[in-house]
This record gives C-alpha cells, structure tokens and sequence, in this order.
C-alpha cells in the first residue's frame, strides 16, 4: 500500500513539474497578437458588409438556445456600437494594451452575440468563444505588450508550460474531434455532401473542370478524413512539424477557396501555431536576421532569449492541485460535448441533439421546407414561416427540429394573444440529408405547442430516412 502511494504522489509531483516548468512566453505572446488582428479583421468585416443589420436587427425572430431564452437584443445603433467595441477591443487584445479589460469585454461581447440566434452558429464562432474565456486565464497582457512597457516591474519572460497546453488541447479537440465525424459512410463511402459542393463550383479557374468528378470528391473526402485525424499528432512530433503545417496552410488555403466558410480557415491556420516550440517568434526572427545579414554581407546579431528569467510566481500545493484538477475537469468537459450525441443514437445529422459544439464540420447538406398548421376549435389556419423568419434563417431552420419547435411556440403564442384561446400547433417539415430524397423530419400529428425542448431524445422526430445519398456519377475507370 505505501509503495502505491508513494509511487500515485511521485506521478503527481512529475505532472505538476510538466505544468508548472517555465517556458519561454514568446510564443504565447505571438498567439495573443494573431487572436486580435485575426478578431479584429473579422469585426471589421461585419459592419463593412452589414451584417449586424442582417444577423442581429433586420429579423423579426431570433432563435435561442435552450436555458438561455432570457438573452435579448440591443437596439439596431447599439448593436453596431458593440461591434465597434470589439473592434477596438481586439486592437488592444492584439496590441496587449489595457488587456485584461480587453480581453475580458471581447469575451464577454462576442459570447453575448453568439447566444442572440442560434441559426447564426459557426464552429469556428464557438472556437473563438472559448479561446476568448482562456485567453481571459492567460496574463498574456505581461509579456511582448504595451502594458508590460508601462509597467516594467510586471513584465514576464516565461510563463508555465500547462497555459501552452491548454491551447494545443482546445485546437487539438477540434481538429481530431473533426476528423472522427468524417468516420461515415456519407463521408468516406459516398463523397457527401463534398460531391454537391464541389459540383457548384466548376467555374473556379483551373481546377473548375475536375470539381465535377466524382474521383475528386472521394480524394477529397478521405484526405479531409486523414487531415483532420493525424495532423495534430504530427504537428506535435518535432521533425514532420514544419511539413505538417505547411500541409495545413495548404488545406485551408484550399477550403478558403472552394467554400464559403468565412475567417474559419485564418483561425485555424493562427491557432495551429500552438503547436510550435515556445521560442519559435524568436527563431524567425533570427532566420530573417541571417538572411538580412547574408543580403548585406555583414554581420547582425541574432535575437536571444531573454538573460532573466521572470515568470509568474510558483503556486502553493494546495492551488496546483486545484488548478491540475480545473484543467482536467475542462478537458473533460470539451471531449465529453461532442461525445454526448451518442447518447441520442439514431444519426446526429438528421435529428440534430448533440450535433452543435462537437466539432462536426461540413458533414451535412440539408435542404427542407416546412409549413404549420394551427388549430382552434372552429377554425384552421396555414401559416408560413415567412411571415418570421429572413431568407437566411429559413435555410438554416428547416432541418434543425428544435428551431422548428422555438417558431411553433412563437405561433401558437401569436395565436392565443390574437383571441383564439388554446391552440395546436402540427408542424410539416420534408427534409433532403445530403442529397437523399426529401422525407418528413417531425411527427406531423404531434401538437408542437405543447412540446417542450430539452435534454431528452426527441419522440417528436421521426427516424432518419435509411436509404443511401445521392448517387455519384461512375469514377472514369469504372464506366
């Protein structure tokens, strides 16, 4: 018994030696300057397109997500100032001037906006929620900033490895936990929903002609697959490094090209520097010094790590453990969300429960119309989603069976506020998953208005259709 434990506190004790050593905060610092040029880019870009109007002013009816139905809109000009606000912020995230603040308002802002409609989710707009709150963890505001030429006296050199870490943790579950949900046969087996897409795209130059080949969306689809799957563990192996991540510059420069799917591959491609030496700033700039210097036939001299070493203090015994037991429980919690779908059964692409935060990118094509039928006791009444929803939350909505629900309490209160006492609300929604016929998603005798959402398996949604995809074309040498 007492070899056992000595031998659990010695594995502790070197875990903790792992998490707390010192290491050089160059590249931390690098990581927090490319979070806000990248945030601040993509802030600008909403109020240069008008997208604030479109997303968070224009509709008539947002969509929340369960437990939050209390989060609601600021007016049209306050909506544009707090997208003004992050701008600003991420230029002082990036610049590491007053960056707690800054840090924290950007957070706090951009969960805000996130929460407003669900039909504006984006797995990169959630990556970016919760590297915003880890950055809020992070003194990175101390180290290469404005604040830390401020205040000198609280300047830092090192900072302890378990925050470089948490990062390459949060950027790995993504990429592997995307990798694991192309483990379909849609995906694998079939080239879907890749084949529709690349279909629309023959008008690329170059490479338009062969988007239309079915060879090309079945190379595609297992080197998505394979991509996602293996490239953190090379990435974190030091000698296929380099390799691996310039096959990731290529990847999303390529998905950056073929589909619209916004700043998520320039966050991917920033955040994947995680994954490098913590004094890699310091060796590029030593790289570009030498070839400077050759250029000029003289000598330069090179950046060197800092002579003293400043680092956070090392915490008591008892806060280590705390702070070894909050980072277990969070990446617990992170592999635990896209897990939890398989609690559900049946396929998460049709009935949607555990499909958001799990990391599930471009596995589905879903085109639906839905229609509601509301009744009182003398009369019928037909009722289009039109009359709520914008052009862009109707495409989103109908093949998401909870937003169909959210629109059918919203009738039904409609209904009963206009004097026509208890209703039924009966949804019918026909839904295409990646090409397949259209079958019907809900129970259309299921009176929606008495349906509440939850954490339970949905009864109300009908089992997915059980047929293949759309069928390809025969591969060239095939045919």
């Amino acid at each position: 018994m007492t070899t056992t434990a000595e031998g659990a506190k010695a594995r502790s004790a070197q875990l903790e030696a792992l998490l707390f050593e010192p290491r050089d905060a160059a590249a931390l610092a690098a990581f927090r300057v490319l979070f806000g040029v990248v945030m601040a880019v993509s802030t600008a870009r909403f109020l240069a397109y008008g997208w604030v109007e479109e997303l968070y002013v224009a509709p008539r009816f947002l969509f929340t997500y369960w437990g939050f139905g209390w989060v609601r809109p600021l007016p049209g000009p306050a909506m544009v100032g707090l997208h003004v606000a992050l701008l600003v912020a991420s230029v002082c995230v990036a610049a590491g001037l007053w960056y707690r603040v800054a840090i924290a308002a950007f957070a706090l802002g951009f969960t805000y906006l996130q929460l407003l409609d669900v039909t504006n989710y984006l797995n990169h707009y959630y990556l970016v929620t919760l590297l915003g709150w880890l950055l809020v963890a992070l003194p990175l505001g101390r180290v290469f900033s404005v604040d830390a030429w401020r205040k000198p006296g609280a300047a830092l050199t090192h900072l302890p490895a378990w925050m470089t870490y948490l990062l390459r943790l949060q950027v790995g579950i993504v990429y592997v936990f995307a990798g694991l949900a192309k483990a379909n046969g849609d995906w694998l087996f079939h080239a879907q929903p890749l084949n529709l897409w690349l279909s629309a795209r023959t008008h690329v130059p170059l490479v338009g002609p062969l988007l239309d080949e079915p060879a090309t969306a079945y190379a595609m689809s297992w080197a998505g697959f394979l991509f996602d799957t293996w490239v953190v563990a090379f990435l974190s192996w030091r000698p296929p490094r380099l390799w691996a991540y310039a096959v990731v510059l290529a990847f999303h420069a390529a998905t950056q090209l073929l589909f619209p799917i916004g700043m998520f591959p320039t966050i991917m491609v920033t955040s994947a520097l995680v994954f490098f030496p913590a004094t890699y700033p310091r060796d590029v700039a030593a790289w570009v010094r030498r070839q400077a210097a050759r250029l000029r036939l003289m000598q330069m001299a090179t950046a060197e790590p800092p002579s003293s070493l400043r680092c956070l203090p090392l915490p008591t015994p008892p806060r280590r453990r705390a702070l070894v037991v909050a980072l277990a429980a969070f990446a617990a919690v992170q592999i635990a969300l896209p897990l939890r779908t398989h609690l559900y059964g049946g396929n998460v692409l049709w009935h949607e429960q555990g499909m958001r935060f799990s990391w599930r990118v471009m596995l589905r094509e879903k085109n639906g119309a839905v229609s509601y039928v509301v009744e009182t006791g003398t009369r019928t009444f037909h009722v289009s989603p039109r009359e709520y929803l914008t052009d862009r939350q109707l495409r989103d909505f109908s093949g998401q069976p909870d937003l169909i629900l959210q629109l059918a309490h919203r009738i039904a209160a409609d209904y009963r506020a206009r004097g026509h006492g208890d209703v039924r609300v009966h949804g019918e929604a026909l839904v295409s998953l990646n090409g397949r016929p259209a079958a019907p998603l809900i129970d259309p005798a299921v009176d929606l208005a008495q349906t509440r959402d939850g954490l339970a398996p949905y009864s109300w949604v009908l089992p997915a259709p059980s047929s293949d995809p759309i069928h390809l074309r025969p591969l060239a040498w095939a045919r």
